[in-house]
């Protein structure tokens, strides 16, 4: 058997259809596995999983039988999940974070425009003291940084909170390179890892 992960909605159910889990418990798909439509997916790393579902809650889990493997995604005919962990809304402003603060040095060298910075600062406030004033200030800051990004492309790049708002228009400027984009991306897998090494257990 192989350890693998995927995040699920609360409850334990599949952000996809209606599959509902229990820890321990086996489960096998009888149909034909298809990639993206039929079967049990997951990926190896829990940042590829949790870039296919943003769920709430982290399951590392076992698979068996037979498989299908495209890039970072693979989907199974057996699977049970062995542990869950509760993914919060404070473990993804950790990682959005990080992620802008990773990038932040080519934006601001690229484009001269500290409004990013200044979005990351307000986030940092929120995540150690989430206070109705921080998310104020957090949220002015996203305004300011998504108008600074309105110069330099044709439209704002759209985001669920203010700490992601600020990271993926950091992000965009900078993974523009390919070489770039990879060491990126392998330091933003390994600090994910170190993320859910914290996770509260369900």
């Amino acid at each position: 058997m192989k350890t693998r992960y995927k995040f699920l909605n609360k409850g334990l159910k599949s952000a996809h259809g209606n599959e509902k889990w229990v820890i321990g418990k086996w489960k096998k798909f009888e149909g034909k596995l298809e990639m993206c439509e039929a079967g049990f997916h997951c990926s190896k790393e829990p940042y590829d999983a949790f870039s296919y579902v943003q769920g709430e809650i982290c399951a590392e889990v076992e698979v068996r039988g037979k498989h299908l493997s495209k890039g970072n995604k693979e989907v199974w005919s057996e699977m049970r999940i062995i542990k869950a962990y509760e993914w919060t809304k404070k473990d993804s402003l950790k990682l959005a974070i990080y992620c802008a603060e990773l990038c932040l040095p080519n934006y601001e060298k690229l484009y001269g425009d500290k409004a990013p910075r200044l979005a990351i600062e307000a986030a940092k406030k929120v995540l150690f003291k989430d206070t109705a004033k921080n998310r104020s200030a957090a949220w002015l800051a996203r305004s300011a940084a998504e108008s600074a990004a309105e110069s330099a492309w044709s439209a704002a790049w759209s985001a669920r909170s203010a700490a992601e708002s600020a990271a993926w228009l950091a992000a965009r400027a900078a993974w523009s390179a390919r070489a770039a984009w990879s060491t990126a991306i392998k330091k933003i897998k390994k600090y994910f890892k170190e993320i859910c090494k914290e996770l509260k257990d369900l």
